[in-house]
């Protein structure tokens, strides 16, 4: 039995629902959480424009309000000629599960969050997903380089492993972000499909585990 936690780092309502997800882990942890990336504009090639920026601000503030997370409004409003790709950054968090499987994957993905929505940095740049995920994965406790990281995000086969992760979210029904499952005996059962408080998530767990139990 384990949860699956499908989002993207580049979404705003994962990056709120990250900090909801960490607190129901801690108080579940008999559950292992799986963490599936989906690739919410992965492939995109369109410059983000005013527009772009404007709507995407408006969703900024509408997390802040319900998770109070912090936004680099002024990062994102002075970036020019970004490309809104979210592929590089979900292969990050697919070269973070290869290459440190044990390490604590929600703190990374999370990590990663906050490179972008805090500190205002490219994560369409591969040296800098890898300096912020190395970082993270140091501070847990493992011998993480950047450049090792870089190499391993770079390689071919990284890349066919997030494009394939991104087609089984797409086979199991998942369209919008974030969304997370209970998984128990082959049987999927959603436990929330959109960004909730972590009391709203437990109850909503309560309600799958129970329903698995009159199914069994």
């Amino acid at each position: 039995m384990k949860l699956i936690f499908i989002g993207d780092p580049m979404c705003s309502w994962c990056y709120g629902f990250g900090k909801e997800l960490t607190a129901l882990t801690a108080r579940r942890p008999e559950l292992p959480l799986e963490i599936m990336v989906g690739g919410l504009r992965a492939g995109a090639t369109d410059v983000l424009d005013d527009n772009g920026k404007q709507f995407r601000l408006l969703h900024w503030a509408r997390v802040e309000e319900s998770s109070g997370l912090p936004f680099n409004r002024k990062a994102l409003l002075a970036r020019e000629n970004f490309v809104y790709d979210t592929e590089p950054i979900c292969r990050a968090v697919v070269t973070a599960r290869q290459l440190f499987p044990e390490a604590d994957q929600l703190s990374v993905f999370r990590a990663l969050q906050r490179a972008f929505y805090v500190d205002g940095l490219d994560t369409t740049d591969g040296a800098v997903l890898a300096q912020a995920a190395a970082a993270e994965l140091t501070e847990q406790g493992y011998a993480a380089d950047a450049t090792v990281f870089h190499a391993g995000w770079s390689q071919n086969a990284t890349i066919v492993a997030t494009l394939a992760e991104f087609a089984q979210v797409r086979a199991i029904g998942i369209r919008s972000f974030p969304a997370l499952l209970l998984e128990a005996n082959g049987q999927r059962i959603e436990v929330s499909p959109g960004y909730a408080h972590v009391s709203r998530l437990e109850r909503q767990l309560d309600a799958a585990l129970r329903s698995l139990t009159a199914a069994a």
